[in-house]
């Protein structure tokens, strides 16, 4: 099938959607830029995650959220549930945080208080790289949390790495992701425990693995059918979104020599690298994005790009299987096109 026979057909199939609600949850960041999309577009986000708060294993919050935020959000109509992270998605943090009960506590507690000081809404779990062995502890350090929220009226969601199966996978990097980034999370119990959940359905490819797509359209689809196969609602999931684009070139350091690696660029470094490099976007018909490669001192560089023609895509699994929204990471990396495909697909809700 040529590019603009796949385009009709989404355009088509969209069509009888047009204009249908969702949640639309975006991810920011404290940078002038992410603030800037934040404040432009706030009329058509339902939720904004501030990516402000570190937990340390005493289970100690620090951070803040920017008072024009609040004052935005309030204006629009907009929840405000910021993100808990363990810096770095520090494995042992993460560890010693769930493992033990006082910390447990001592974090939500600050919740609570934080979330009086900035009348929030609730508050998102990021908190990664726990190990398969933890995901017990986790569960429990969610359920507590849940409790404690819903108790005060507060919302509690999780933002979950994706999975495709429940087992270790063809190969040696499947299995590191599965011990270290996927098994410790039970979906369907986590699921159940809180409001619900945002599927990270981005970073299909990364610096750690060759080139390809941050989100291939028929492996974002596998991730959802597979949370639908473990029995989460559809009600409770947010879809992941990227916002952003990868470029692949060749690296070299002292302490590793010369190694392929990748970085995460928005779509203003797509324009300039494209421009720099005389090169011209392709659409790949299975990943269900644009890309380019060239030539940069004899070795090729690749650069997956997200954009409008993308996210139609990807909006078209949001509807076929009547998930509950979408989770977008981040504002201010966005082809600028994106808001408009969003007013067209998925009105906020």
């Amino acid at each position: 099938m040529k590019h603009s026979s796949l385009i009709l057909s989404v355009f088509l199939f969209l069509a009888s959607t047009a204009h249908s609600q969702s949640e639309n949850l975006f991810y920011m960041v404290d940078t002038p830029d992410s603030f800037e999309r934040f404040q432009k577009n706030a009329a058509q986000i339902s939720i904004v995650c501030p990516q402000t708060f570190l937990v340390s294993k005493e289970g100690v919050l620090t951070g803040s959220v920017d008072p024009r935020v609040l004052e935005i959000a309030k204006a629009n109509g907009v929840k405000v549930m910021p993100l808990i992270v363990n810096k770095g998605f520090d494995q042992q943090l993460l560890h010693d945080i769930v493992s033990n009960p006082a910390s447990r506590r001592r974090s939500i507690g600050m919740m609570l208080e934080y979330a009086r000081r900035y009348e929030l809404d609730g508050w998102q779990f990021d908190l990664e790289g726990l190990h398969i062995s933890d995901r017990d502890s986790f569960t429990l350090y969610f359920r507590e949390t849940a409790e404690a929220l819903h108790k005060e009226g507060l919302q509690l969601s999780g933002a979950i790495v994706h999975a495709l199966e429940n087992v270790g996978g063809p190969g040696m990097y499947q299995r590191f992701l599965y011990e270290n980034w996927r098994a410790g999370y039970g979906l369907k119990e986590l699921s159940e425990i809180g409001d619900f959940i945002s599927i990270m359905t981005y970073d299909q490819h990364t610096r750690r693995t060759p080139p390809g797509p941050v989100a291939g359209i028929e492996w974002v689809e596998q991730v959802v059918q597979y949370l639908l196969s473990e029995g989460v609602a559809p009600e409770k999931i947010s879809m992941g979104i990227p916002s952003y684009s990868v470029h692949w070139f060749a690296d070299y350091t002292e302490e590793r020599g010369g190694f392929s690696n990748g970085r995460q660029v928005g779509y203003d470094w797509v324009q300039h690298l494209l421009g720099k490099y005389d090169a011209t976007p392709q659409w790949h018909e299975k990943a269900g994005c644009h890309y380019a490669f060239w030539d940069n001192g004899g070795v090729f560089e690749y650069l997956f790009i997200e954009d409008a023609e993308s996210l139609k895509l990807k909006l078209g699994i949001l509807k076929k299987y009547n998930l509950r929204g979408i989770s977008v990471w981040v504002l201010g990396r966005e082809d600028p096109r994106f808001w408009e495909v969003l007013q067209e697909i998925a009105v906020k809700k």
